[in-house]
């Protein structure tokens, strides 16, 4: 009888055991590839946002909170800056393009973005991606807006359906401007990044929407313009949120960056995105950090479990170790009996904790992505994955070798003498 198939027949002789302690394994191995890949794709999501961007300008702040209002729609802006400051920066000798953005509405929680048409021409994500529609065609008129891909797939909508926007922010807004709807011309394909969760108009109609009120409040009844109204005013941006630059050449950044930091007109700032993003992840990587111990503690826990099923059944299989002793089998047969079985073990519990995540992934990465925005897809493993998965079934031998240098230790005479 082979090594191998004592091992198959002890471990099915103990089948209950067996699975708890390879279902153990499989858990721990899902958490902490799970975890794994996690912050791979956290990080590659929180990377693959805006693409192609030497500067972002707005008004005078914390650089980070200029990152996450202009780039994530997070947060506000202090104040906004004037468009005149824009037209004079945009057209810098060392800018090739600039694309203005202003916030501050919003529909059923949706940020809205006001912007122009270089918007939909020059934005990139992850790496040289560009903006497409999935559907319809870009914003010319006045009310006309474009939607993100999860805006459209929630709310169900489609093109040539209209929409009314909200001041401010909130899911639901006691301040609509219910009187200048918007048609829906066209849907962003999905890009993973917070593009997916704006809703898009032209600058003109932010100012649109808020050319008759007066100091933050809508008019009263009668006295708001109507859009007929409107349509056939020369109206033209007054202020921004913010703004993105791309420079001819990369050689001229910082010098672009400290005109912008120094600009006379009104307090500016400038802030290179590449930068901050990465101060801005070492902020957020002590969660990323924490979430991985957990992932390794409960890995380890799971060892421990290896361990002690192991070295309980040992008492129970005394009897079959000095069996085997008594045949002719050598204490180092005992001793690799026992690794073998635990080998057997942490592997089949590798194989499931793996089928699991792809389960996982297959079934909920999809939904996964679009709620909260992480790249969760099916993937080939990792070098580090595969770097993980030796390490946890080395990890698993040694710990191991403990109840199996017991049995190797039992002599035949205790395993054949009944004991009380």
């Amino acid at each position: 009888m082979t090594l191998l198939r004592i091992a198959k027949k002890s471990l099915l002789n103990r089948k209950g055991t067996t699975f708890l302690t390879v279902l153990s394994v499989g858990l721990s191995v899902t958490l902490l590839l799970g975890i794994e890949r996690v912050r791979t794709g956290a990080r590659q999501s929180f990377e693959s946002t805006i693409s192609g961007v030497d500067l972002i300008a707005g008004a005078r702040s914390g650089p980070i909170n200029l990152l996450l209002f202009s780039v994530f729609r997070l947060g506000n802006a202090v104040h906004n800056i004037s468009y005149a400051s824009f037209e004079k920066l945009k057209n810098h000798e060392q800018v090739e393009w600039a694309i203005p953005i202003s916030l501050g509405d919003s529909h059923r929680g949706f940020r809205v973005v006001g912007t122009h048409q270089d918007y939909f021409k020059y934005y990139q994500f992850a790496g040289d991606q560009q903006l497409t529609l999935d559907q319809g065609k870009p914003f010319a008129g006045l009310f006309e807006t474009v939607l993100g891909f999860d805006v459209a797939a929630k709310l169900k909508y489609r093109v040539g359906d209209t929409i009314t926007l909200s001041h401010g922010m909130g899911v639901v807004s006691f301040q609509d401007h219910g009187d200048k709807p918007f048609t829906v011309v066209g849907i962003l394909a999905k890009t993973g990044t917070p593009v997916d969760q704006s809703v898009h108009v032209s600058l003109e109609a932010i100012q649109a929407l808020h050319l008759d009120w007066q100091d933050g409040a809508p008019p009263l009844d009668g006295d708001q313009l109507s859009p007929a109204a409107l349509l056939k005013m020369q109206l033209a941006p007054s202020d921004i949120t913010a703004f993105f630059v791309k420079l001819k050449s990369r050689i001229s950044i910082f010098e672009v960056q400290r005109e912008i930091n120094n600009y006379e007109e009104e307090a500016l700032m400038a802030i290179i995105p590449g930068v901050i993003l990465r101060e801005l992840w070492n902020l957020v990587g002590v969660a990323e950090q924490a979430l991985w111990v957990v992932s390794v503690l409960v890995f380890f826990v799971s060892l421990i479990g290896v361990m002690t099923s192991m070295l309980a059944a040992l008492n129970e299989r005394r009897r079959e170790m000095a069996i085997l002793r008594s045949i002719g089998a050598k204490k180092s047969f005992v001793f690799t009996v026992l690794m073998t079985e635990s080998l057997i073990i942490t592997l089949f519990g590798e194989l499931l904790g793996v089928s699991a995540l792809y389960f996982v992934l297959m079934v909920f990465g999809s939904a996964l992505e679009s709620q909260v925005g992480l790249s969760l897809r099916l993937f080939a493993p990792t070098s580090r994955d595969v770097v993980y998965l030796i390490t946890i079934l080395v990890a698993s031998l040694l710990a191991s070798t403990i109840p199996a240098w017991v049995a190797y230790k039992n002599s035949l005479a205790d395993g054949l003498t009944i004991k009380n």
